[in-house]
């Protein structure tokens, strides 16, 4: 074994963790203001390196950039392999649950989400179809499972159940304003579903009006 106080690491050499502390440090400065708008020596300073190091790991901005992409969208590729079961047997827990459940805690990728969604980037579009597909799984096993009532167009319902999660993500600001909670922090999400899974349980308007 090699005896490192006596042969120290080259100083070319990075640490292990600097192409994951740039990916983090781009991550939320391109939530914060957007990828345009983001130099790669405002991610050199957030992360405490040289601009060099970080075209040294990635290329370019834009192979940051892709990577980025590539780092969130394997969060869905994780919730996509999830099992389904918990899902189906609890009828209290929503899809976002599940995308936050997999993030770490005050994660920028809500935020890098909405930029990436509102933008129409084909990576934006890539992770609406991922989300989607994950959404149409759950309303097939759950109606197999008997917790949904069958529906005529699984499509329909499947898109409804997305751009209700959506809004939370879309209109994080707003409803939070609105309610007085975020509705992705824990106790903002616990309101949300609380009553989104009323609202699909029992209903919100009457068949007949009394």
């Amino acid at each position: 074994m090699t005896d490192s106080a006596t042969t120290p690491p080259s100083p070319a050499e990075p640490p292990a963790s600097a192409r994951d502390h740039i990916l983090e440090c781009a991550l939320k400065l391109f939530a914060a203001s957007g990828p345009d708008a983001v130099t790669v020596r405002d991610i050199a300073a957030c992360a405490h390196v040289s601009p060099a190091l970080i075209l040294h790991h990635y290329g370019s901005k834009q192979g940051l950039r892709d990577a980025t992409d590539e780092h969130v969208a394997g969060i869905f590729d994780a919730v996509l392999d999830m099992p389904i079961d918990a899902v189906t047997q609890d009828t209290t827990v929503s899809m976002i649950g599940v995308l936050l459940a997999a993030t770490p805690a005050d994660s920028p990728i809500p935020t890098y989400l909405r930029r990436l969604i509102l933008s129409g980037d084909p990576a934006g579009r890539k992770l609406i179809r991922q989300w989607f597909e994950l959404t149409r799984r759950y309303v097939d096993d759950a109606t197999v499972a008997g917790a949904m009532e069958p529906s005529t167009d699984p499509d329909v319902r499947a898109a409804f159940l997305m751009a209700n999660d959506l809004s939370m993500i879309l209109l994080q600001d707003h409803l939070a304003d609105v309610l007085g909670d975020d509705p992705l922090s824990p106790k903002g999400l616990e309101r949300w579903v609380a009553d989104a899974m009323d609202a699909y349980t029992s209903g919100v308007f009457r068949k007949e009006t009394p």
